[in-house]
């Protein structure tokens, strides 16, 4: 990695209802991060738009106060965006699309605690990859069990089975489902050309973010990272890098209730409409 010029990068975490303990927790492992990186090289002050789409205003950077001194030390700069109410997830990180200056920007979920090594091994693959505009981590719940984040391209019938389909159906399924899911990528290096990346941690480079002018505001919420990965490949290659770990406690549609299950269908039709539809096939 080169060190003889400063790097600059912002993040933005889209918030709605989160708990205190959560941003807090969030807060605290990017502050760890942070502090990894700039031991092994210059950065500029850091944004950290947090976006409240609550409908009433929930979030205050008071929450922060006894990390002032910590937030101060790494030049991370809390900058809180409210008042827009409930616009969607993609939406949301759009609010604060044309106030990027970085080179690279972070999007977050709430729910995600990155690790110590996380950003310093995101940010010297991007440094040594120039065709590479975006990147996904390595994954585990709150159990310590893989969460894969990376996907083929999808058919209808992957999500019913993936989504509604009881354990001992998925189960006959499992080679399908193992394929959507990228099970073969390896984890003991970077994996180039990655078809979609989750949306709960995506590593972009600002100016190609810009390019495709965010996220599709179309998608209120689900499948707004699959439209926002497929068109960004059209720019640049998006890939897997393993050496990049987070904890993501997100995730499972099918199990948050029948307005999700619409809005999920909802989306799901926007993202076929508009990419192309597959009913049957394997994920490719």
């Amino acid at each position: 990695m080169q060190n003889d010029s400063p790097l600059s990068l912002s993040i933005s975490v889209v918030c709605f209802n989160s708990t205190e303990l959560e941003l807090h927790t969030l807060v605290s492992s990017l502050l760890e991060s942070v502090s990894e990186l700039r031991s092994s090289l210059e950065l500029v002050s850091i944004p950290l738009f947090l976006i409240d789409n609550s409908e009433t205003q929930n979030l205050s950077l008071a929450l922060f106060d006894d990390l002032k001194g910590q937030l101060d030390d790494q030049a991370i700069e809390l900058r809180l965006v409210h008042g827009h109410g409930n616009v969607g997830y993609g939406r949301g990180h759009n609010l604060v699309l044309e106030k990027l200056t970085s080179r690279y920007h972070l999007i977050l979920n709430p729910d995600v605690r990155v690790e110590r090594d996380c950003l310093i091994s995101g940010l010297t693959f991007l440094q040594a990859n120039n065709e590479v505009g975006m990147i996904s981590p390595y994954a585990e719940y709150d159990d310590g069990s893989k969460q894969y984040l990376c996907k083929r391209y999808p058919s209808v019938l992957t999500f019913t089975i993936r989504g509604f389909f009881p354990r001992f159906i998925k189960q006959v399924f499992s080679e399908r489902l193992a394929r959507f899911e990228m099970h073969d990528l390896a984890e003991d290096r970077p994996s180039l050309n990655v078809p979609i990346i989750s949306g709960c941690f995506m590593l972009c480079r600002t100016d190609v973010l810009k390019e495709v002018n965010g996220f599709d505001a179309g998608y209120f919420l689900y499948f707004e990272d699959f439209d926002l990965s497929l068109r960004i490949a059209k720019l640049a290659k998006l890939a897997y890098v393993p050496a990049m770990r987070i904890q993501h406690d997100g995730g499972h549609a099918a199990k948050k209730g029948w307005p999700h299950l619409k809005m999920f269908a909802k989306s799901g039709r926007r993202f076929f409409s508009t990419h192309g539809w597959r009913f049957f096939s394997q994920p490719s």
